[in-house]
């Protein structure tokens, strides 16, 4: 019974927290990175992957795995 109630709510939060799309840029909102943006390439269960730049030396892309409540999507 408790169990039920438990996964009832995290599944009422899960639901709440709106995703981004792959394109969408989001800005990080805690940590290191609190305020820098960044662009989606790929939406996860529970995260996305974005780029946040590239290496000057190589040319490589900069990216990092962000959970979704750690991000908040901007126009």
């Amino acid at each position: 019974m408790a169990q039920e109630l438990l996964q009832e709510e995290l599944t009422q939060e899960q639901k709440n927290i709106k995703k981004a799309d792959v394109g969408d840029t989001i800005e990080f909102k805690q940590g290191e990175r609190k305020g820098r943006k960044a662009k989606v390439i790929a939406v996860r269960e529970n995260s996305v992957i974005a780029e946040i730049g590239k290496n000057p030396n190589t040319g490589e892309p900069i990216r990092t795995v962000v959970n979704h409540k750690n991000y908040k999507k901007t126009k």
